[in-house]
C-alpha cells in the first residue's frame, strides 16, 4: 500500500502542478519539477517493491485469505508506472502534420472562417483556427523560414 501511495503521488503530483490555465508558483514548480526528475526511477522502484511484496504474500497467505486487494493494488502500482511513461501535454499538444495549402478560390472556408494569418517574404499562408484547434500547433516552412502557428 506504501508503494501505491508513493506511486499515485508521482504521478499526480506534477500533472496537478504543471498544467495550462493553473498559476504556479516558483517554490511548487521547481517541486513539481523535481518530482519529474525522479518520477520514473520512483515509479520502476514502486513497482518492484510491489511485485516483491504481493509474492512475499502469496507465499505466506493461508489458502482461504483474500486475494484481490493485493493483487489489485499491484496491478494499479504497473498501471500508473506505465502512465508515469506518457506526457499528457505531449498528447493533448501534439503538433499537426504537415499542412496542405490551396488558394482562396479552391478552399473550402466559408467567409466567416476565421484563420491565423502569417506573411513571411512572397509567401502567406492562413491557417484555419477550427483545424488547428484540437492540435493547437503547426509546423510549417513560410518564405523559407521555419514557423510554429500556434492556438
Amino acid at each position: 500500500m506504501a508503494s501505491l501511495a508513493v506511486a499515485l503521488f508521482f504521478l499526480g503530483y506534477p500533472n496537478y502542478v504543471i498544467r495550462p490555465q493553473r498559476h504556479q508558483g516558483a517554490r511548487e514548480l521547481q517541486a513539481a519539477l523535481t518530482v519529474l526528475r525522479f518520477q520514473h526511477v520512483a515509479e520502476l522502484l514502486c513497482a518492484a517493491v510491489a511485485l516483491v511484496a504481493l509474492l512475499m504474500y502469496l507465499r505466506s497467505a493461508p489458502r482461504r485469505a483474500s486475494l484481490i486487494g493485493p493483487i489489485a493494488a499491484a496491478i494499479t502500482v504497473l498501471a500508473i508506472a506505465a502512465l508515469s511513461r506518457v506526457n499528457i501535454y505531449e498528447v493533448m499538444f501534439h503538433p499537426a502534420g504537415a499542412p496542405a495549402f490551396a488558394s482562396v478560390r479552391e478552399s473550402k472556408l466559408d467567409g466567416s472562417e476565421r484563420v491565423l494569418a502569417v506573411s513571411a517574404g512572397s509567401d502567406a499562408r492562413g491557417y484555419p483556427i477550427r483545424a488547428i484547434a484540437y492540435h493547437h500547433i503547426v509546423n510549417d516552412v513560410a518564405g523559407g523560414l521555419p514557423i510554429v502557428v500556434t492556438y
